[in-house]
């Protein structure tokens, strides 16, 4: 197979982007095509990449921490259809609507139990450290629409998960994957965070300055901490397709791996199972992956099980390369698919910029003054609603000023936007933040989630390195007054 112009594409983007470096690998009919990387693990250590270079994974962390679950599964020490709540100790997902009975584990993994958007991150030169996840539960485990009603990507939910396993296992959740995942399928480049052994092939994560982000941690490790290489990516990816490589242990049956790749939820675009995205195009072929990004990251895991095909890119950079990348090999490897790319990039081409947002036209249900409350981790904080004739929403908290609130939409009984304000939590107060309503109508009620979120900032106190946005969500209700 020639792959020479994808290598001249990466080259080319490396260096016209300041890109730091693309680990790549693809497989076919139980054939490795290629494994290569570009640039470097290290810039200030003049390191390489390499095909076995350790890249932090983000969220291809979820489908590793649900292939755990699974192996729990098939021990018999899990349900997947049991109330996730009966495998958790006495913090426990608490129930604002609905039945906290009706999220079950399979729920969390595909993300509509009803948690909500969650990201919080701790870094290695500040003083505040991830809590116990008894803690994170007691401040964020509510469960703000009902279970099975909606898709919400939650974070959180693969950090209940990765509890789970470690209430389940009696290990560690770092060591039940290292002993129960990655060394019985051969991945000896593969540990949850960097295991000291391992340090030293790890690549740096860079910011979009190309400056190293500090070390950073977070409370839902089963989303977003397991590093690991392409070439070992490739072999867990080649599990997934059924095919079980010398060394390799099938600790998963195919009925398994099969029920991880069904659709449970639905959302657009693209559907999810057990901890996988899952899509069929036009001519009906599936296709089953997951990406991952954050701070310094971008990666993706791509399977088409038809035709037995995994596509690994990795990134130490958030960038588009690896998605692109992706799409050519694809399109090497299938022309039909090369022939949609090439017909999609064209049209993308020459499509006009997307018009923005409609405009909030108001609804005669929302007219009026509500009033409620913010359930925050130390109580709670008034907050009133109050919706003019016109486009206009207004938010107050406490004895505080009333606020516009931006961007408003309300879609399908949804009610979204943003504004100025401050819950003044500690998690929330550690950066400046905007507060973005994500709510429901439901009778004479608006309920749902308030979240603090954070853009991306500069460092604080000098320290070097950039920050990344937290997302906090905490149960937000109104009634009309």
């Amino acid at each position: 197979m020639n792959f020479e112009p994808i290598r001249d594409r990466i080259r080319t983007t490396l260096v016209e982007e300041t890109l730091p470096s693309l680990s790549v690998a693809v497989s076919r009919q139980g054939e490795v095509l290629w494994e290569e990387a570009f640039g470097w693990a290290d810039r200030e250590r003049r390191i390489l990449a390499t095909s076995h270079t350790l890249y932090s994974l983000a969220s291809i962390s979820k489908p590793m921490t649900a292939t755990g679950v699974m192996v729990l599964r098939e021990r018999g020490l899990l349900d997947p259809d049991r109330p996730v709540n009966d495998y958790l100790g006495a913090a426990k997902l608490l129930a604002r609507v609905g039945q906290a009975a009706d999220a079950t584990v399979r729920r969390v993994a595909d993300h509509t139990s009803g948690l909500p958007l969650h990201h919080h991150f701790f870094y290695a030169d500040e003083p505040e450290c991830r809590p116990s996840m008894d803690e994170t539960l007691r401040r964020y485990g509510n469960l703000v629409t009902p279970p099975g009603e909606r898709f919400q990507y939650s974070n959180l939910g693969y950090g209940v998960l990765d509890y789970v396993i470690r209430r389940l296992s009696g290990k560690l959740y770092a060591d039940f994957m290292h002993e129960e995942v990655f060394l019985p399928l051969g991945m000896t480049r593969a540990s949850v965070e960097v295991a000291p052994s391992l340090a030293q092939y790890a690549a740096i994560r860079y910011g979009g300055d190309g400056v190293p982000y500090p070390h950073y941690d977070f409370d839902h490790p089963g989303g977003s901490a397991v590093y690991c290489s392409a070439h070992d990516l490739l072999a867990f990816g080649r599990f997934h397709l059924g095919e079980q490589l010398p060394g390799q242990k099938a600790i998963l049956s195919p009925e398994t791996r099969a029920e991880m790749q069904a659709v449970t939820a639905h959302r657009e675009p693209g559907d999810y199972g057990f901890g996988w995205n899952v899509q069929t195009d036009e001519h009906g072929r599936h296709t089953v992956s997951h990406s991952g990004g954050m701070g310094g990251v971008s990666t993706l895991l791509k399977l088409v099980p038809s035709e037995k095909i995994a596509v690994v890119t990795l990134a130490n950079a958030a960038c588009r390369l690896p998605h692109t990348i992706a799409e050519d090999i694809l399109a090497a490897l299938l022309p039909d698919y090369g022939a949609r790319l090439t017909a999609k990039r064209e049209a993308d081409a020459v499509r006009p910029a997307p018009e923005s947002a409609a405009e909030f036209s108001g609804d005669p249900r929302l007219r009026g003054e509500w009033s409620g409350a913010v359930v925050v981790p130390d109580g709670e904080r008034a907050i009133a609603l109050r919706f003019r004739r016109g486009r206009d929403l207004h938010v107050r908290l406490g004895a505080g000023f009333w606020s516009l609130v931006n961007d408003l939409q309300f879609r399908n009984d949804c009610l979204t936007g943003r504004f100025l304000g401050d819950l003044g939590t500690p998690d929330a107060s550690r950066r400046p933040h905007h507060l973005h309503l994500d709510l429901r109508l439901r009778g004479r009620a608006l309920n749902g989630a308030l979240i603090a979120r954070t853009e991306i900032v500069g460092a604080s106190g000098g320290a070097p390195g950039r920050r990344m946005g937290d997302a906090l969500s905490h149960w937000m209700e109104v009634r009309r007054t």
